[in-house]
């Protein structure tokens, strides 16, 4: 459908068209249908729908010839999310004589306590611990909120928000009293508890229940050893020239190595972590969208809410120990019906997880078989990195030491490493030594079992393909 067949103002209509868009996608069709009358929804989308844009207009609509002090907040797991969605307002509803104010922590409170000033904010979006800190002080008030949006309500109870979301619940006016729009990428008990506790009979929307990730991204997963992981890496950035690439590690440490050890071979990286500054993760986050960065490696905390409408490829350098997460990291790609990839690092260290993760996204990730010529010449290989002892930006990219060698020497030597592997000649046969071993393609699955058996061990047969 076309937005104009809904009773949208013209000035609605006007930043919708600004914006570029005139075809509803599936997930703001049949969020309007009920949102535009009032009703209460709990809407099951994958990141990347368009389900900002479903919850922001069902809000233009409803302040639209508001009555006075008519008050909207919205609620995000994280800053960067919110700043995503305050961004989207303010370009969606340009043509609207509406505030909109963005409230989160890391930033200092004079700048956001101005916005307060006089009551005068429409729309307010933020992350629960500093829309509670303003709620005490009375500078946000709650009991005014006659329209309510959790946004990725599994992410905010994952990160234990959910006692804080209940606490600004109480404070608010009762669930017929106010219009509550939940948004959430699964609609587990927890969040199908707190609708039937504090939404008003809310119409439940599922899209795509039978797939939980997005169709558009082609995805592939390699078998590989965690200390060939750095020179597969190299290899399919190489081999892909993909224009910008997020890469996604389980930890935070595992980003800043990452990160450093893609400075150290050519490829301008940063990390981006819970822990950085504000204003050094928006001056990231910002290189990033623009293109002035092209590669950057994230824990999943860091990058939620992290929006790109062009990003070519995502790569799981470690497999994700939680499979939502798998969902939520590759649904950074293939936004907006565009395609994208999607590929997957399995090392000994996490590869025990595959299993339940294919199970919850209902399908088998296809394997790609790493040959020798994909494996890349690492110039960080026996580098160290350390998070702990890291400083100042230029500091931190010159930190790596090679372990009782000196450093250029180290990197003339890595020009021709050595691999400690035979190969046998014969298509679908492969050698291994007591350290490691390669797959030629072709060979047969009993011969993979046994492979990935010495390999990781006799447990990997269950996980396997």
């Amino acid at each position: 459908m076309k937005f104009e067949e809904f009773n949208l103002s013209k000035d609605i209509l006007r930043g919708i068209s600004e914006a570029g868009f005139s075809e509803c996608l599936p997930v703001q069709e049949k969020t309007f249908h009920h949102t535009l009358i009032g009703r209460d929804v709990c809407i099951q989308s994958q990141t990347g729908t368009g389900k900002t844009a479903a919850f922001l207009i069902s809000i233009f609509h409803a302040l639209t010839g508001k009555k006075q002090n008519k008050k909207c907040l919205i609620i995000a797991p994280t800053r960067e999310l919110a700043v995503q969605i305050e961004n989207e307002a303010k370009l969606l509803g340009r043509f609207l004589d509406l505030k909109i104010g963005c409230f989160y922590g890391g930033m200092k409170y004079v700048k956001q306590e101005k916005l307060l000033e006089g009551g005068g904010i429409d729309i307010m979006v933020g992350t629960p611990g500093r829309l509670i800190d303003f709620a005490r002080q009375d500078k946000i008030r709650l009991g005014e909120i006659e329209l309510l949006v959790i946004d990725e309500a599994d992410r905010l109870f994952d990160m234990g928000f959910l006692p804080d979301i209940r606490w600004m619940l109480k404070r608010m006016p009762k669930y017929n009293e106010r219009q509550t729009m939940l948004f959430s990428a699964t609609l587990g008990a927890r969040t199908r508890e707190m609708a039937w506790e504090h939404m008003n009979e809310p119409f439940e929307v599922t899209l795509n229940p039978d797939r939980v990730t997005v169709e558009a991204i082609s995805q592939a997963i390699y078998h590989v050893e965690t200390r060939e992981k750095m020179s597969l890496l190299l290899g399919i950035l190489k081999n892909r020239g993909a224009e910008n690439a997020l890469i996604f590690t389980n930890t935070k440490q595992a980003a800043f190595m990452v990160s450093n050890r893609l400075e150290h071979n050519g490829y301008r990286a940063e990390y981006l972590i819970g822990d950085l500054p504000q204003n050094m993760r928006e001056r990231i986050v910002g290189d990033f969208k623009s293109g002035r960065l092209q590669y950057l490696v994230a824990t999943d905390v860091a990058a939620r809410g992290l929006h790109l409408d062009d990003l070519n490829l995502v790569v799981n350098y470690d497999l994700p120990e939680d499979p939502e997460n798998y969902v939520h990291r590759i649904g950074r790609t293939g936004r907006s019906g565009k395609s994208g990839s999607a590929i997957t690092l399995a090392c000994e260290k996490f590869v025990m997880g595959l299993e339940s993760l294919e199970s919850y996204i209902d399908m088998k990730i296809p394997v790609l078989w790493a040959d020798e010529s994909l494996l890349q010449s690492d110039a960080s290989e026996g580098m160290h990195f350390s998070l702990e002892n890291q400083g100042d930006k230029k500091n931190r990219r010159g930190s790596g030491q090679k372990a009782g060698h000196d450093h250029k020497k180290n990197l003339r030597s890595n020009s021709s490493p050595k691999r400690a592997s035979s190969r046998s000649k014969d298509k679908g046969h492969f050698s291994c030594d007591k350290e490691t071993a390669r797959m030629q393609p072709g060979v047969s699955d009993a011969d993979k079992l046994a492979y990935y058996s010495r390999k990781y061990g006799e447990n990997f047969k269950a996980v396997n393909h």
